[in-house]
């Protein structure tokens, strides 16, 4: 008879909550019940566990046991709490003394039958809160590698349950906080690949500059792809506390930041994502019968990139302009709520009609009136005042394309643009703290310091297009990043009509 609690956590969105597992075995009949809330993968531990002790030869205690997995309101899923279950009744039964501090160390890990130790999905978001806690770790072996950037008090890699018999028998590894994820890029796509089409290029550089979302509008073949494809090139790499946090959505994903020169799965390299148009509502801002993050949070502190805008589920569109303001997004079912962060650069493509030659004189466009204007209808004007650079592209004429020596205004390569974009955003932080897009509307207004040429021009403007007040604070802001480019403090009227040239309205 006796009694033993074991630490370990659960995953509730991006929160990791404690998770105390507390075994007794009493007397009685054989017995083996697991309660607080398990899922029906929880529930068959009890069958891995027996397997397990008994293949490593120890003996499954003949009484009652029974397993709590405090707090008993959580949900609890997946095979993490293997190990903890099995130390719970080797330590309750006396058959094994702890050589770890049970009161400060968190146990994770799924068991095979024989007792092998198998990797656990979400384990570098638990790593995370742990060492919040100064809380030691024990995990397989197999993922230890994945959770050295983490900064823990100790990290314990086990292969197999037998490795707990002896004093000694653990890998013990010292983390190395030094270990730093990559410092440049390797082979970007190159901005200078893409001919003509100067004005989308400048939009990109406002874009990564400010953070602004970006809908482009042009014919098949005019780009669209390309400079989207481009755009992750012109952000500055990740620092490490956010490209941790991104790793742990990927993580909590059962995704890999799939990128060249990972360090450990960590990645400093800003995440591009570009879901296809058949995307539902669930796959794009998250959900699903086990809530996981959507397309949003996967893209957070990257790119999302969504082609053939107007293809999209008019559901999903919606459910963008919540992230799009926030920056979060809230997943809520009948039993369980999650919150994943979603602070995403959003760039948008879509054709111009149906068949994508509106404007054109070869071949011409044979849409009627009606049906362009339904597939144009498809995208709300709520989402579209959301958006702040909104650019129609021509297409690219043959002497554009195949000319080498052609001169455009905006001639640089990635690693050039991506110089100007990072000092553009170290003006951005020293000033606010923050990215121009992400200003409210009462920092908008002081800190755009607009001279009185320009706010005649914004106030003309704003009465003969009929802007709303949202979309007068985007154009302020998207000003505010051309003066940020230029290396000014003071918005002058040219940024404000640049930032208005880039704002087609309907």
């Amino acid at each position: 008879m006796g009694f033993a609690e074991v630490l370990s956590r659960a995953q509730a969105g991006l929160i990791a909550p404690q998770v105390r597992v507390e075994v007794h075995i009493g007397s009685g009949l054989p017995t083996f019940t697991i309660v607080g809330l398990p899922a029906p993968a929880v529930k068959e531990s009890r069958e891995r566990v027996r397997a397990a002790l008994a293949c490593c030869g120890y003996e499954v205690p003949a009484g009652r046991i029974t397993v709590n997995l405090s707090p008993a309101d959580l949900p609890k899923e997946g095979g993490r709490f293997d190990l903890p279950i099995a130390l719970g009744i080797l330590f309750a039964s006396g058959q094994l003394q702890s050589v770890f501090d049970l009161a400060r160390t968190e146990f994770y890990g799924e068991l095979g039958l024989t007792g092998e130790l198998k990797g656990v999905p979400g384990l570098l978001l638990a790593a995370l809160h742990a060492a919040g806690c100064g809380h030691a770790l024990v995990v397989p072996q197999c993922g230890v590698g994945d959770l050295m950037p983490v900064q823990t008090a100790q990290l314990f890699g086990l292969g197999h349950l037998r490795e707990l018999a002896t004093a000694q028998p653990l890998s013990t590894l010292a983390c190395k906080p030094s270990q730093e994820v990559p410092t440049s890029y390797e082979h970007p796509p190159e901005l200078d690949d893409v001919r003509g089409q100067w004005q989308a290029k400048r939009a990109l550089l406002l874009a990564a500059a400010g953070g602004h979302s970006l809908l482009m509008e042009g014919p098949p073949g005019s780009g669209k792809t390309m400079l989207a494809q481009r755009l992750p090139g012109l952000l500055p790499l990740l620092p490490q506390s956010e490209a941790l946090e991104v790793a742990a959505i990927m993580a909590v994903a059962q995704l890999r930041p799939g990128v060249s020169g990972a360090v450990s799965g960590l990645s400093a390299v800003p995440p591009f994502r570009s879901p296809h148009h058949t995307a539902s509502a669930h796959a794009i801002v998250g959900g699903g019968t086990a809530i996981q993050p959507g397309e949003v949070s996967l893209a957070h502190h990257g790119v999302l990139f969504l082609d053939e805008l107007p293809e999209f589920d008019r559901r999903v569109l919606e459910a963008l302009r919540e992230p799009l303001e926030s920056g979060r997004v809230s997943v809520a079912r009948a039993n369980q709520r999650a919150e994943y962060p979603a602070s995403f650069l959003l760039v948008a493509a879509m054709n111009p009609c149906p068949c994508g030659r509106a404007g054109q004189v070869r071949p011409p466009c044979r849409c009627q009136p009606a049906q362009i204007s339904r597939y144009r209808s498809r995208i709300s004007g709520p989402l579209l005042d959301r958006i702040d650079l909104r650019l129609r592209l021509a297409a690219v004429d043959a002497t554009t394309l195949t000319d080498t020596e052609v001169t455009t205004p905006l001639r640089m390569d990635t690693a050039q643009a991506r110089a100007l974009v990072c000092l553009a955003r170290q003006r951005q932080q020293q000033r606010q703290g923050k990215l121009n897009a992400r200003l409210e509307a009462g920092e908008t207004l002081h800190y755009v310091r607009v001279d009185s040429e320009g706010l005649a021009v914004l106030r003309k403007a704003a009465a003969i297009r009929g802007h709303s007040a949202r979309s007068q604070h985007r154009v302020l802001r998207v000003a505010r990043s051309i003066a940020d480019l230029e290396g000014r403090d003071q918005v002058i009227a040219s940024d404000i009509g640049e930032a208005l040239s880039m704002r087609w309205d309907e």
